[in-house]
């Protein structure tokens, strides 16, 4: 299947808020999902996981989850992005050593990494340690640049959320590219959709992404600012 370039899938993508059943090519959902899986995160810790929905009664109950809208009943397929807040943990060995076996991970990057991850992201019992460092990261900036660290369980969360939100992106580019259509919803009921799915309560779930072929006859895409009103140079 030929894809259109980069600048010319990010100009196509577009949220469709109908879509023709047809379902997709086999294998084509996979391909880009493998892509979205492709995307950057810290420390390499991709947080993220994919669930696909694409089954006709289940699409119906995610459907009643996302608060009725169309599109999740219309499309072949929904993709539901979750973000672990626990994948600095459950992942860092495994990371390095998937990092050091295609040489990606030096001597010198292990040992940083391990003096940097579990410091930075563990809250330790009660989030004492999130608590101190929530103390201390003020106290430090005034004398040295300080980055912004988890401080407890919702500062965890936020940070795995914006991971994850590059491999949706990531997949809704892809799929722009491949001619399909896409359309990111915040607006649906996380509770009931992770027990509808089974994801793991400790996980966020931040945006999911129908995808397919929109129905014809669609409105204008809307418009964008100029890049004039919200490029700055040097300075904000």
């Amino acid at each position: 299947m030929a894809t259109l370039p980069v600048p010319e899938a990010v100009k196509r993508r577009r949220a469709v808020r109908h879509f023709k059943p047809d379902p997709l090519p086999p294998g084509l959902l996979e391909e880009l999902l493998d892509l979205a899986n492709r995307a950057p995160s810290g420390f390499n810790l991709q947080p993220w996981h994919f669930i696909v929905v694409t089954d006709p009664s289940r699409r119906a109950a995610l459907r009643e989850a996302a608060l009725d809208q169309a599109q999740v009943g219309e499309a072949p397929a929904t993709v539901i992005f979750a973000a672990d807040p626990d994948s600095w943990h459950l992942h860092l060995e495994e990371v390095l050593a998937m990092g050091k076996a295609e040489g990606a991970v030096s001597p010198n990057y292990e040992r940083q990494l391990r003096r940097t991850v579990p410091p930075a992201f563990a809250l330790g019992p009660l989030g004492l340690l999130g608590f101190l460092r929530g103390l201390f990261l003020p106290v430090r900036r005034l004398f040295t640049p300080t980055p912004t660290l988890p401080v407890s369980r919702s500062g965890l969360r936020a940070y795995a959320v914006k991971q994850t939100m590059l491999a949706a992106q990531t997949f809704m580019l892809a799929a722009a590219a491949h001619d399909l259509d896409t359309c990111p919803m915040e607006g649906f009921d996380e509770v009931r959709v992770k027990r509808l799915l089974g994801i793991p309560r400790r996980m966020a779930v931040p945006v999911m992404v129908t995808v397919g072929y929109a129905a014809d006859d669609l409105p204008p895409k809307p418009p964008r600012f100029p890049l004039e009103r919200k490029l700055h140079r040097e300075r904000f």
